[in-house]
């Protein structure tokens, strides 16, 4: 319920915000073995994919952090309240710069929109394990 009461705002730093959550925000992460972090983001960072894919390899490595990328595509003429990014990238862009991102932090990528889901590594997990016990039935 919380989540609905929250406000969108501040913009598409990346860097900034995921340098704030793993190096101010990780309460007692040494006593944790695992930790995993969500971005949920319409568009793309402002800073260079490469950039972020390093820092990110990075900092997951020592962490044993996940980063795990739910990107909503909003439809064409929604408003954004006047923010515009300091980086543009087409939808299809955007989705391979965060999988790229995502591939370095070892974590899980999901791409929905209002017409429903475009993309999501935990689908096709599935579906790569049902064709798989069908085709271990069908021996």
């Amino acid at each position: 319920r919380w989540v609905l009461s929250l406000e969108c705002k501040g913009s598409r730093n990346f860097l900034s915000a995921l340098r704030r959550a793993v190096e101010v925000d990780f309460k007692d992460k040494d006593k944790h073995k695992s930790q995993g972090l969500y971005l949920l983001t319409t568009g793309i960072p402002d800073q260079e994919t490469h950039t972020i894919s390093a820092y990110v390899a990075e900092v997951c490595r020592g962490f044993d952090l996940q980063l795990h990328v739910c990107l909503f595509s909003v439809m064409k003429g929604t408003d954004s309240c006047g923010i515009i990014p300091a980086r543009y990238a087409n939808p299809r862009e955007t989705a391979s710069a965060f999988k790229e991102i995502v591939q370095a932090a070892n974590g899980r990528f999901h791409w929905f929109g209002e017409a429903g889901i475009f993309e999501s590594d935990d689908i096709t997990s599935i579906i790569f394990e049902m064709e798989k016990a069908k085709n271990y039935s069908q021996k």
